[in-house]
This record gives structure tokens, C-alpha cells and sequence, in this order.
């Protein structure tokens, strides 16, 4: 080593001693090896004073390295600091007498700009960042149910530029839907000369009606599908039917403005509900109380009063035809969707809107409310999104129909079925929104292609037949396949290709 001689001497007690130029050498050599390393690697902003002129020891510039190099400063400060951070005390006692001294047993004592440095690299080493924390947090629960995707913030420095140097990575996770049997075409019904517009079930799941262009409603036997009775009052087309579950009454609204009920004992209608001044296009029965909803072209929803015919509110604020009515027991009591595009939830107690939902950019046509989850969903020619009440916050979208969805339906297996105007019918699993079947209708012989849409439908009370209202002046039925298992027929393409809400 340049500057090292053999200069020791011999004192009065045997001890050797360095001469004060080796030491300063020594000194000098070790100190420039530790700044050197520090201004390479080194990323604390806290900067020590190791000489007289007060250097900094830390430069700003590498303040934003990422985390690969934080681990070389951590190993390289290891490598080469150790050895010399504890070094052993040697007693003079135990050396022997040499010609040439060893730096491996001499005894040097830390200087003051040394204790600097050595406290300097102390808070660097507790400042790297831990192996456990650098890892990915993976969800182990269910790996074969669930993906998670890690989305990792912009967290840019904006002072110096750089990425910072900790990433915190935020979990979503995607739950993979449950197995639902796939569904085939049953049986075809034909009684009706127009397009079939409407259709309602009875609670005790023995018959159905359905409302047609050739202003009859037709009342068929569910399990055989024979025609039990043509019910004649209406002077245009029917667009909607709804049947009480407390009463044995049936309602229907047409585009004649005339709200009708029909007494299904005696099977003629005994109430008139005037009111409308244009076309009526959906109808809702409260399910508790006495109390009929109506809309149309007139942009307003008419709450009237089942056995006095009363008009009890006319709730207005939508801008164009009120298409689709739903109603239920808890708040929001009346849901309505309209084709100005908007869905308003109304306040049956002051008969205002108590909330407007903008989401949609195409007419509202259809909506479906889930009995047991306390949420609903709406379709229009853009998507199908679901909704929690009571204040109807958005959910997630439903998207795959490539045409306008005129109707909806679901069952208590949480299968959501959803008809387009050209005819396709599309299978939804509820909770995960994933379509797990898509199929198009069969139009009759004789008709035409054009005729394949699909204007209502509606799952019978147990959930296992599905009925259609078509254009073609057929009704259809539709049932699960009986012969598929999830090994015939797995659950595919239900990983998210993207993370879009609106």
C-alpha cells in the first residue's frame, strides 16, 4: 500500500505503535472508501458533515432510485461496512512483536466524522424496505374461484420527477359466477293475429295471460298451454297486463288511454280507470296495498286507487313515454323508467321524485326487481345495470346485447333473462353479471325474418319455465336442459377483460 513503511517503533513498555503518518493514511483511505459508496448508492435525504467544509454526503438526485437499487446500496453497505463496524478489541498484551504490522489486529478507535458517518448509514440501513413487505399480496382463500388483479397508482413524484420508490397495490377481485344450467326451446303456443306485446302470471302458477296487437288478452293454461278464454273490451293494442296476488283481478293498459280491470271470476271487466290522455304503456300493482300504478305518452305516472277509482297522485318529471313500471313494498315503492332515458324513483308518501338516475344514454324499455337482494335492474339499448335501493346506486353493467332489450326477467336462482328486438335472448348469472348463454329465437314458418323480436317475457313462480311474447304472434316456452352438467357445459370466458363501471 502506497504511504505504508516500516516505521514502527519500539517504546519503554514493548508495544507497537503506528507512526501518525500511517494512521492518517489509513483514516484518509477508509473515509474516502465510505463516501464513495454513499454518493453512488446512497438515497437519505439527511445530509452529514464528514469533513470541516461541511460536504454533503447525500445528493438529491438519487433520492428517487427504485427499489432494485436500494437492495445493491443494502448488500454493498453490508459487504463492506461489517467487517469493520465491530471490529475486536486486541489487548497489546496478546500481539507479538513483528517487523511488519497486520491491519487485522490492530486497534484503531472511531473518530468523530467516523461516528457521523457510522449514524448516517445506520438510518439508511433501517430506512430500506423489508422482503416481506416488497411481496405481492395474493389471495389464497379460493384460488380456483377467484382472480385478483392488482391496480397499481400513479404515485410519480411530482417535485423531482421520479417513481417513487413504494408501490401500493389495491385488490380487485372477481368472484367466478355460479354453474346454471343452459336453456332450449319447450314448445311454441300460436292463438293471437298480431304481435304479442304483454304478459302476466298468476301466483298460483296454474295459468297466464298475454296481451297482443289484435286488442284481446288471451288467458292459457300453463302446463298444457290451451286457451281458456279471450277476454274483448280494448280498441287498440295492449301493452301491458299485470295480475293481483290478493285480489282476482286482472289489469291492462293499452294505447287506447283506457286502464282496464277485469273481474277473472265472472271474466268481464268491472272497473274503468280515466285519467290518461294518451296511450298507456306499463301498469304496477302495489303488492300490499290497494294501489295501481299507471304511465304512457303522457310522460306521467297516475297512482290510482283499486276500488274507488281515484287518482291519487300524478306524479310528474319525466320528458318522454313512461315505457316500464315496477313496484314494491319497501322504498323506493315505485320505480320508473322512461325514454328520455332516466330512471326515477319516486316517493309514494309526497308522490315527488325522490332521486333521478342519468346513467343510461338510450331509453329505459325494460326493468326487473330482485325480491330478495334489495336491488333492481334496468335494460336499454346500450346496457343492462344493476341498482341497490334505496337510493339506487349503480352496481355494474351487464353488456353483450347488440340490440334494444324490450324485456326482462328473473327467477330465484338468480338467472337474469333479457330479450333484444331481433330476436336474441340473452342468460345472465345475477350476482357476477357474466353471460353464460346467448341464443336467438326460431321465427314460425311464414313469417319474417324482420318478425324475430322480442317484446315481453316472464319466469312462471317456480323459476323453471321461461315464457316469451314474440313478433312473430307466437308465445315460447323455454326450459333448462336436463341432460347438462358442468362438465358438458363449464363455466368459459368469465375472467374480466377490463375494468370499466359506466
Amino acid at each position: 500500500m502506497v504511504g505504508l513503511k516500516d516505521t514502527t517503533k519500539d517504546n519503554s513498555n514493548g508495544e507497537s505503535t503506528l507512526s501518525e503518518n500511517i494512521k492518517q493514511n489509513i483514516d484518509r483511505i477508509y473515509r474516502t472508501s465510505i463516501l464513495n459508496t454513499l454518493k453512488l448508492y446512497n438515497n437519505n435525504n439527511t445530509p452529514t458533515n464528514t469533513t470541516n467544509n461541511k460536504t454533503p454526503l447525500i445528493n438529491d438526485e438519487n433520492s428517487g432510485e427504485d427499489d432494485s437499487k436500494r437492495i445493491k446500496l443494502y448488500s454493498k453497505i453490508k459487504d463492506e461496512y461489517e467487517p469493520v463496524k465491530d471490529l475486536p478489541m486486541v489487548a497489546p498484551s496478546q500481539k507479538k512483536p513483528s517487523a511488519k504490522p497486520s491491519t487485522s489486529s490492530i486497534e484503531i478507535k472511531p473518530t468523530i466524522e467516523e461516528m457521523e458517518v457510522d449514524k448516517s448509514i445506520d438510518n439508511i440501513i433501517k430506512s430500506l424496505p423489508k422482503q416481506d413487505e416488497k411481496r405481492r399480496r395474493i389471495n389464497d382463500d379460493d384460488k380456483s374461484s377467484q382472480i385478483t388483479i392488482y391496480n397499481k397508482p400513479n404515485t410519480d413524484n411530482i417535485n423531482n420527477g421520479n417513481r417513487a420508490l413504494i408501490n401500493q397495490y389495491e385488490p380487485l377481485t372477481y368472484t367466478k359466477p355460479e354453474w346454471h344450467p343452459p336453456w332450449k326451446l319447450m314448445r311454441v303456443i300460436s292463438g293471437h293475429t298480431g304481435w304479442v306485446r304483454a304478459i302476466a302470471v298468476d301466483k298460483s302458477n296454474e295459468w297466464f295471460a298475454t296481451g297482443s296487437t289484435d286488442n284481446t288478452i288471451k288467458v292459457w293454461d300453463l302446463a298444457s298451454g290451451e286457451l281458456k278464454v279471450t277476454l274483448t273490451g280494448h280498441v287498440s293494442a295492449i301493452r301491458g297486463l299485470e295480475v293481483s296476488s290478493r285480489h282476482p283481478y286482472l289489469f291492462s293498459v293499452g294505447e287506447d288511454n283506457k286502464v282496464l280491470c277485469w273481474d277473472l271470476e265472472a271474466n268481464k271487466q268491472v272497473r274503468n280507470y280515466y285519467g290518461h290522455s294518451k296511450g298507456v304503456y306499463s301498469v304496477a300493482l302495489h303488492p300490499t296495498l290497494d294501489v295501481l300504478f299507471s304511465g304512457g305518452r303522457d310522460s306521467s305516472v297516475r297512482v290510482w286507487d283499486m276500488r274507488t277509482r281515484a287518482n291519487i297522485f300524478e306524479m310528474k318529471g319525466h320528458k318522454g313515454t313512461v315505457v316500464t313500471l315496477k313496484s314494491q313494498s319497501a322504498d323506493p315503492q315505485v320505480i320508473s323508467g322512461s325514454m328520455d332515458t332516466t330512471v326515477k324513483l319516486w316517493d309514494l308518501a309526497t308522490g315527488t321524485s325522490a332521486a333521478t338516475l342519468t346513467n343510461h344514454k338510450k331509453g329505459v324499455r325494460s326493468m326487473v326487481i330482485h325480491e330478495k337482494e334489495y336491488s333492481f335492474a334496468t335494460g336499454a339499448s346500450d346496457n343492462i345495470k344493476q341498482w341497490k335501493c334505496p337510493d339506487g346506486s349503480f352496481i355494474k353493467n351487464l353488456s353483450g346485447h347488440t340490440a334494444i332489450i324490450n324485456s326482462l326477467a328473473l327467477n330465484a336462482d338468480n338467472v337474469l333473462a333479457s330479450g333484444g328486438d331481433n330476436g336474441s335472448i340473452s342468460f345472465w348469472d345475477w350476482k357476477t353479471g357474466h353471460c353464460f348463454q346467448k341464443t336467438q329465437t326460431i321465427v314460425q314458418p311464414g313469417s319474417l325474418e324482420g318478425e324475430a323480436g322480442i317484446f315481453d317475457m316472464a319466469f312462471d313462480k317456480t323459476g323453471s319455465r321461461l315464457i316469451t311474447c314474440e313478433a312473430d304472434k307466437t308465445i315460447k316456452f323455454y326450459k333448462e336442459d336436463e341432460d347438462a352438467t358442468p362438465y358438458t357445459h363449464p363455466v368459459v370466458n368469465w375472467k374480466p377483460t377490463n375494468n370499466d363501471r359506466y
